[in-house]
């Protein structure tokens, strides 16, 4: 049995103890689609290259489809990394992006979706990378899983502990601001991991098109553990 079928069959079984990342009702809140591939043609470059107008242009498909969340990215191949030299390598740049991305406004809470304890974190501070990031470590049954929190506030590091036990639906930390994220429109960068390959407050969350075979038996689905209904709406 693989690593992943091996997550399925535990949060197939555990169901009652898989908790929530951030506030959501299904009965209340409404999930709308970003898509940030080639094929969406209403997001221009110019839009994407600063940060005021990404920002603007995210809040008003929200408002309009009265989404609470925007929601999207795992495994889409994106054109918006071109707005930084951070995704930009000699052969090939990094687009594919790795985890889930959960966009509403700075400050909301972010939750601890299984219980494990803090095993690192760091503040990646560049233009494009994740700002303050969190790592958790989770033993599910023997299984290790780790699970990445990126562009957070820095209130959300301070006080923290490496080796602290953390409960599900425990606050985590908040979304931070596109001054202390990495200058991206406020948003949650969620991603799981059987292993972090000695990182440390760090992984990667995009990677070369070219690297998708190696990194996807490592990261599964984020949607094992967020678990929300399909979004009705794309971006386009």
């Amino acid at each position: 049995m693989t690593a992943n079928q091996q997550l399925i069959t535990y949060l197939n079984r555990h169901v009652e103890l898989i908790g929530k990342v951030v506030d959501f009702d299904p009965a209340t809140d409404r999930l709308y689609h970003l898509d940030f591939t080639e094929g969406n043609k209403s997001l221009k470059e110019d839009i994407f290259r600063d940060t005021e107008k990404f920002s603007d242009w995210i809040t008003k498909r929200l408002q309009i489809n009265n989404a609470r969340y925007g929601i999207g990215g795992y495994f889409e191949h994106r054109t918006i990394y071109a707005r930084s030299e951070h995704f930009d390598t000699i052969d090939e740049p990094r687009r594919l992006h790795l985890g889930m991305d959960i966009w509403a406004e700075a400050g909301t809470k972010v939750y601890v979706p299984l219980g494990g304890t803090i095993h690192s974190f760091k503040n990646n501070n560049h233009f494009g990378d994740y700002g303050p990031t969190i790592i958790l470590q989770h033993n599910l049954d023997g299984l290790a899983l780790y699970s990445l929190y990126g562009h957070l506030s820095k209130a959300s590091l301070s006080g923290l502990e490496v080796g602290a036990i953390l409960a599900p639906n425990q606050m985590l930390a908040t979304f931070g601001n596109s001054t202390e994220n990495g200058h991206w429109p406020s948003h949650l960068h969620f991603q799981l991991m059987f292993d972090l390959e000695g990182n440390e407050g760090d992984y990667p969350g995009v990677c070369r098109f070219s690297e998708m075979e190696r990194y996807k038996p490592n990261i599964p689905d984020p949607q094992l553990v967020l678990r929300f209904p399909d979004a009705v709406n794309k971006s386009f």
